[in-house]
């Protein structure tokens, strides 16, 4: 019997180029997510990690295109800010540098009037 060295995963140049969200933005995000669910608003989400951004969709039900995204791209730090929430039709709701903020459009959607 021989004994043979588990061969590694290769390193794939294409993989670190991948933009991903960090533990504390799914924090965040998985927080509005949770309070979302609760009150039966959203039900399901898609999570897309790009060359160029992150992409969490937020569903309704599950065939249907994402309610709402919320994008990480690095590239726009500098510039707009790096994090946006984008509508069903494509417009940008909110733009801007910090996570928390920019979330805070979609948390005025869970206040409603009680008569």
């Amino acid at each position: 019997m021989t004994i043979q060295m588990p061969t590694p995963f290769p390193q794939n140049a294409q993989s670190s180029e991948q933009i991903s969200f960090d533990r504390r933005e799914f924090s965040v995000i998985l927080s509005l997510y949770g309070r979302m669910v609760a009150a039966g608003e959203w039900r399901d989400y898609g999570i897309s990690c790009l060359r160029d951004m992150a992409v969490f969709s937020v569903f309704r039900r599950t065939a249907e295109f994402p309610l709402y995204r919320i994008e990480k791209r690095p590239k726009l730090r500098a510039k707009q800010g790096m994090y946006a929430v984008v509508g069903m039709d494509g417009q940008i709701l909110r733009r801007g540098h910090d996570l928390a903020a920019v979330l805070r459009v979609l948390d005025s959607k869970l206040i409603k009037a009680v008569e």
